[in-house]
């Protein structure tokens, strides 16, 4: 199916408008992601809102402050990218910016890396085949990003011990959720006391044609992560903090 540009109202809707190239890199990652997804099972959400709506403003909606800054030099880690959401959308929107995209299944990262490739996000855009376990205790990795970002990828306290170890002292995890409520908030707040920080934040989002609402949960550091974060491999989502 053919790559298409979505309406003027789309972007109205998202408060961000892209550069014409911005643009070009979003409709050429679709044609992307398409062919990929032929050869790799990456995403169900590939063709028209699907992925207008479903991958990229989902993705961008949350990033209000940092679409306002996008001149601003950032690093950013995308935390279980799959078929590179929302790591490869933030690349396109903030060009100042570097991003990681994690995955632990290497299929799913060499096509997201040839994708980065193709979209001359090299430069900027690294790719690696780990555990998330693994990778925040890499003194290369932890605390040295300024945002850590997950979607779609665990309850919310397993997602906090994978991000937070992450972070830089005033950098902030940002935890895409669909459904969210005081009952949720109850065991992630007793978890993000474990890991010493705190949640900043909850935003919520009706996304456009009625796909469903949204919430995005902004997390800051109290301070240096304790050493004991993340646990072994599994150990998070086997016996998620807070519980």
């Amino acid at each position: 199916m053919a790559a298409t540009t979505p309406e003027p109202a789309f972007w109205d809707a998202l408060g961000w408008h892209p550069s014409p190239g911005q643009r070009d890199q979003l409709v050429e990652l679709q044609g992307l992601l398409q062919s990929w997804n032929e050869r790799v099972n990456l995403t169900r959400l590939v063709n028209g809102d699907d992925f207008w709506i479903g991958q990229v403003f989902d993705s961008l909606w949350p990033l209000a402050g940092e679409l306002q800054s996008a001149n601003e030099p950032q690093h950013w880690i995308d935390v279980g990218t799959g078929g590179g959401f929302p790591g490869l959308a933030v690349a396109i929107a903030l060009p100042q910016s570097k991003v990681t995209l994690l995955d632990s299944v290497g299929r799913k990262t060499a096509a997201v890396e040839a994708m980065a490739s193709s979209l001359g996000l090299a430069d900027r855009v690294r790719v690696r085949t780990e555990r998330i376990e693994t990778t925040g205790r890499d003194h290369n990795f932890r605390g040295s990003f300024d945002r850590a970002v997950a979607r779609a990828v665990a309850a919310a306290p397993v997602v906090a011990e994978y991000l937070v170890p992450l972070l830089k002292t005033d950098g902030q995890a940002l935890l895409y959720r669909g459904q969210w409520n005081d009952t949720d908030a109850v065991p992630f707040n007793r978890a993000l006391r474990q890991l010493q920080a705190r949640l900043m934040e909850v935003q919520h989002r009706q996304l456009p044609c009625d796909r469903g609402t949204r919430h995005l949960l902004r997390v800051q550091p109290n301070g240096p992560c304790p050493r004991s974060y993340p646990r072994a491999v599994g150990t998070p989502s086997r016996d998620p903090l807070g519980g």
